[in-house]
Parts: structure tokens; C-alpha cells; sequence
């Protein structure tokens, strides 16, 4: 993400709400404190560093996901990032059930470029970004396709996490890649049915159907 945004890591930021205590620290968790007497008061880890929301060629907020189990799911939380006179975590919600809505006010998002995507990226990265406008200004692509591009890019610089989807996609397309031709192909299935065939011989010989 944004290299001056770094400077806030290793640093936590706390806002206390009737008789709860939340506490961010930035690209590290987000957690939760009861401060009552009760002997099983609540304490635990709302979200971990996750991944970015883009949108619209802009970072928008901070993704803490994976936090302690909430009846089914995880409890995950985003932190929006707005302008602000000096560091501090300014409102905590829970627009739905253990999803959580953390406003952090800094001043280091106040300049109207602070939170670009397309300047954090290697140049190779913005070619490939340069690319897909190209694409999609010469009506080459779809929009659906010209933000499926992005995506990737985004996945790519880490900016997002891929889904296991995507990887089990990128597993197979790596395996696909090797047989080129039909000759490599059938040369590789023939090598696995040789195989195959001893180790039947081998588990038979110990009596394992």
C-alpha cells in the first residue's frame, strides 16, 4: 500500500465506547476489551491484517479479517481512513453481527493523491494497468473484463488476497502449461500409467487391495 502509511505501523490507537476498549494497530489486528469486573469479560481479536478495499483507483479502507469465531464466521472489522488533524480512531460500530466499522482519522490521508493505488504499484504492473485502459478505451474489453484485469493487478502487487479459487485456477493453468504439444502429452501419460502399474505390483505384493 502506500509507503507513507508505513509510518503508522508498530504504533496502536485505542477509543473506549461505554464499557468497551478497542484497540488498532495498524497493518497488525484490531482487538476488543470488556472493562468490566466480570469475570468472563470479553477480550479478543476483532481482525487481523488482511487486505485493502480499492475502489475507484483508491484505497478506501483497511480489511482486518480472521478474527476469534463468531458463531459460524470469523469476526473481521474495515477501518476507514479519513482526513484528520492528528492520528486517532474516532468511531467503532457493528453494522452487522460481528462485522465491524472502525473510523480512523489521520492526517496522513488528507493530500487528495495520498491514497492512489496506481502510484504504489512497479512499473510493470502500471504497464499492464496502461494496457487495460487501452484496452477498454479501444472498446476492446468489457468493463466487466477491464475490472477483472485490475483485480489481478491488485492480487499481484498484494494489494488483495487472492481467492482459493483463483489459485486452484492458477495451480491447473501451470499444469496445462507443460504439455505443449500432443507428443509431450502423451509421453508424460504413458510415464504415469508405468508408474501406476508398479505400484499395483508393489502394494500387491503386500496384500493391499
Amino acid at each position: 500500500g502506500p509507503a507513507h502509511l508505513f509510518r503508522l505501523a508498530g504504533k496502536c490507537f485505542s477509543f473506549v465506547e461505554s464499557t468497551y476498549k478497542y484497540e488498532f494497530c495498524p497493518f497488525h489486528n484490531v482487538t476488543q476489551h470488556e472493562q468490566t469486573f466480570r469475570w468472563n469479560a470479553y477480550s479478543g481479536i476483532l481482525g487481523i491484517w488482511h487486505e485493502w478495499e480499492i475502489d475507484n483507483n483508491t484505497f478506501v479502507g483497511m480489511w482486518m479479517r480472521e478474527g476469534d469465531s463468531c458463531e459460524t464466521k470469523s469476526r473481521q472489522t474495515k477501518v476507514h481512513l479519513v482526513c484528520g488533524k492528528s492520528n486517532k480512531l474516532a468511531y467503532v460500530s457493528e453494522p452487522s453481527t460481528c462485522v465491524y466499522s472502525l473510523t480512523f482519522e489521520t492526517p496522513l490521508v488528507c493530500h487528495p493523491h495520498s491514497l492512489l493505488v496506481y502510484p504504489t504499484l512497479t512499473e510493470a504492473l502500471q504497464r499492464k494497468w496502461d494496457e487495460a485502459e487501452q484496452l477498454l478505451y479501444d472498446e476492446l474489453i468489457t468493463d466487466q473484463g477491464y475490472k477483472k484485469i485490475l483485480k489481478e493487478i491488485f492480487e499481484e502487487a498484494g494489494l488483495l488476497k487472492a481467492t482459493e479459487e483463483n489459485e486452484v485456477e492458477k495451480q491447473s493453468k501451470k499444469i496445462t502449461l507443460e504439455f505443449e504439444t500432443v507428443e509431450k502429452c502423451s509421453k508424460e501419460y504413458k510415464q504415469l500409467s508405468e508408474e501406476i502399474k508398479k505400484l499395483r505390483v508393489l502394494l500387491g505384493q503386500h496384500g493391499i487391495a
